[in-house]
């Protein structure tokens, strides 16, 4: 898949992105809401690239894929079946997960919510998903408005690791209502 928005490039994530994802996972502010700041060291994210690469094997629909303004690195984005770790068993997590993390200096920009409300169409549109999810720390307010302005609904507050984490979704239903 390649696809572009008024302002952003996707592209496929390879495995010369490593340096991207280690400067990205090095900023204490963008790590906040996932893991209390820590940077991601350089081994783990070399050990995960074959596992978010495999993604490519389902097709061309689903995956991570780097966001570029320009050809510069502004961050990534998922699309992709939830990866069914960890609880509540009682959240729904059917259809497909949308996810994203950007470098700092990209934030206040509209661009997350700019490739989220890319994706959900062409999720809706050409794919033909069922239902389009995503989840954060409650207390992610920049992260929870770019759900809301993508145009998903909160359905669920639940509690993973004992803190308090939500889910904002749509369903293909809701989103041909909505663009009829």
């Amino acid at each position: 898949m390649h696809l572009e928005t008024e302002r952003l490039q996707l592209r496929r994530l390879t495995a010369d992105d490593v340096d991207n994802l280690v400067e990205l996972d090095s900023d204490p502010e963008v790590m906040r809401y996932l893991n209390g700041g820590h940077p991601t060291p350089r081994e783990r994210i070399r050990d995960m690239m074959p596992h978010l690469l495999a993604y490519y094997e389902r097709g061309d629909d689903l995956g991570y894929w780097i966001i570029e303004a320009g050809g510069k690195f502004l961050g990534w984005v998922f699309f992709r079946p939830h990866r069914g770790d960890g609880p509540p068993v009682d959240v729904d997590r059917s259809g497909i997960e949308i996810g994203y993390r950007l470098r700092h200096e990209a934030w206040g920009n509209g661009y997350a919510t700019e490739v989220c409300r890319a994706l959900i169409v062409r999720g809706f549109d050409v794919v033909g998903v069922a239902r389009v999810f995503a989840e954060t720390m409650a207390a992610n307010a920049g992260s929870r408005r770019v759900m809301k302005k993508s145009g998903l609904r909160h359905v669920a507050t639940f509690s993973l690791d004992g803190a308090p984490e939500v889910q904002y979704a749509l369903t293909g239903g809701e989103w041909r209502k909505l663009h009829v």
